[in-house]
C-alpha cells in the first residue's frame, strides 16, 4: 500500500491528510493534520490535444502518439483524447485503426475529430482543403472501425447535415462537440438540442458575441454543455477565462491544451495538418496568416494558469479533471480523489509545479 500525504483538493474543498492507494485503485482518502504541503489532485483529463514533446496525432502514426501521450503524462495529464486535424477520409480511418491499439492498452482514452467538418469561415488553422460538409456514411465506418476508440467530434452546427450528424453521434455514444463556426445563436443551440454535449475552445473558431447577435459563444454557455477553455493566456484573456469559467460554473468548464507537437521543444517551424506553423515565444501560429495554431500548454500550466485568474483551485481542478471526465463518460473510474476510484493523482508543490505522478497506483 501507497500512502501520499499533504493538501487534498477533493470536489468543492482542500483537506490535509492522506490519499492511501492499493494496486490500481484509492483505498482511502483520510483527513489528518501534519500531513505536508504538497498538493494532491486527481490525474488531468484533456480532451482536446494534437500532440507535444515533438510528437503529434495528426498523421495517425502510433509510435508518434504513444511519445505525445508520454510527454503529457509526466505533465500529470493521465487521460487524454488524441486529437486529428482537418484530413482526408483515408486520414482519418487509418489513424483510428492505427490508435485502437492504444486505446484498448489505456494510452489513450480515444480520438476526436476536430474537422473536416467545419465553417470555412471559422476554420482557424484547420486546412481549408480538407473542409466539407458532414457525412453520416463516414461517421458510421469511422465510429464501426473504432470500435469505442470514438469518443468526440466536433461540428459547425450550421452546416448542410450537421444537425443529422450529431444526432447520429449522440445514438451511437459519441460526443459531438459545436466548434469552428460561423453559427447564429440560434444554430448552436439547435446544434445543442440535436445532442451536442461540448463547445470547442469557446471563443476561439467562432462568430464572436454581439449584443444584438448573441452567436455560438452565448448560445453555448447558456446551453447545458460542457465548454472547452484553452488557459495559456494567449487564446484567452486571463479575465475572459476567469468570465467564462463562472459563468458556465465548474460543472460545464473543462480545461483544454489544444496542444501541438511544438509543445515542450524549442521555438522553430512546425506542420500541422499539411500547413506549416511557426513558432516564436511560445505562440504558435500559421505561416501563411498568422492565425493561432494551436499552443505550447500542458495541463499543469493550464491548472496554474487558471488559478492565477482568480478561479478557486477546487473549482480549477474539477476543470481539469472530473468534468472532463464526465464528457467522456468515465466520472465512475476516474477524475477524483475518492475511494473505489482508479488511483490517477499528480502530487504539485505549493505552488502547483509537478513533483510526481501516479496512473493506476504507479509512479510515472
Amino acid at each position: 500500500m501507497t500512502r501520499i500525504g499533504g493538501r487534498i483538493v477533493r470536489p468543492g474543498a482542500v483537506v490535509e491528510g492522506y490519499v492511501e492507494v492499493e494496486g490500481p485503485a484509492i483505498l482511502s482518502v483520510e483527513a489528518a493534520t501534519g500531513a505536508g504541503d504538497d498538493v494532491i489532485v486527481p490525474g488531468f483529463v484533456d480532451l482536446h490535444c494534437h500532440g507535444g514533446g515533438g510528437h503529434t496525432f495528426t498523421t495517425g502514426d502510433p509510435g508518434s502518439a504513444r511519445e505525445a501521450a508520454g510527454f503529457h503524462l509526466r505533465h500529470g495529464t493521465t487521460t487524454m483524447l488524441a486529437s486529428l486535424v482537418s484530413s482526408p477520409f483515408e486520414l482519418m480511418r487509418d489513424a483510428t485503426a492505427a490508435y485502437r491499439p492504444l486505446v484498448a492498452a489505456g494510452v489513450l482514452a480515444g480520438v476526436h475529430y476536430e474537422g473536416p467538418y467545419l465553417s470555412g469561415v471559422r476554420c482557424g488553422a484547420q486546412n481549408p482543403e480538407f473542409l466539407r460538409p458532414p457525412s453520416a456514411d463516414e461517421l458510421t465506418e469511422l465510429i464501426k472501425l473504432g470500435e469505442g476508440a470514438v469518443r468526440l467530434v466536433t461540428i459547425a452546427p450550421e452546416l448542410p447535415g450537421a444537425l443529422e450528424a450529431i444526432a447520429l453521434l449522440r445514438d451511437n455514444g459519441v460526443a459531438a462537440a459545436v466548434g469552428h463556426t460561423d453559427a447564429t445563436y440560434e444554430q448552436a443551440r439547435a446544434g445543442v438540442e440535436a445532442g451536442a454535449t461540448v463547445g470547442t475552445h469557446l471563443f476561439n473558431g467562432m462568430r464572436p458575441p454581439h449584443h444584438r447577435e448573441p452567436g455560438p459563444v452565448v448560445g453555448l454557455l447558456s446551453s447545458p454543455v460542457v465548454c472547452e477553455l484553452i488557459a495559456d493566456n494567449i487564446h484567452l484573456h486571463p479575465g475572459m477565462l476567469a468570465f467564462a469559467a463562472r459563468a458556465a460554473g465548474p460543472d460545464r468548464a473543462a480545461l483544454i491544451t489544444d496542444a501541438i507537437d511544438a509543445t515542450g521543444m524549442a521555438d522553430g517551424t512546425y506542420d500541422l495538418g499539411g500547413q506549416q506553423v511557426v513558432v516564436a515565444d511560445r505562440v504558435a501560429r500559421l505561416a501563411r496568416d498568422g492565425s493561432i495554431a494551436g499552443s505550447t500548454l500542458t495541463m499543469d500550466e493550464a491548472l496554474r494558469n487558471t488559478v492565477a485568474a482568480g478561479i478557486a483551485l477546487p473549482d480549477a481542478v474539477a476543470m481539469a479533471s472530473t468534468t472532463p471526465a464526465r464528457v467522456l463518460g468515465l466520472a465512475d473510474e476516474l477524475g477524483a480523489l475518492e475511494a473505489g476510484l482508479r488511483a490517477d493523482l499528480v502530487v504539485l508543490s505549493p505552488d502547483l509545479r509537478v513533483k510526481r505522478v501516479m496512473r493506476s497506483g504507479r509512479w510515472v
